[in-house]
């Protein structure tokens, strides 16, 4: 995503927005193996929510990912 820096005079310069991720390890009891995503914040917190299978699951139902 795009936008604009806008300084104190409103001078406007380009900017890009990034999202906010992170590499992460989580373990998956299922297969006993960890593996290694990069996920956002909020994905994170779905994932301690939901738990990890279950976002899985839903990623790959959505097209996300075709194998972990």
């Amino acid at each position: 995503m795009s936008g604009n820096n806008v300084s104190h005079s409103k001078k406007r310069t380009r900017r890009k927005f990034y999202p906010n991720l992170f590499d992460k390890k989580f373990y998956l009891p299922e297969e006993k193996r960890y593996i290694n995503l990069s996920v956002s914040a909020q994905g994170i917190r779905k994932i301690n929510k939901k738990g990890l299978k279950a976002c899985l699951d839903e990623a790959r139902k959505k097209g996300y990912i075709t194998k972990y």
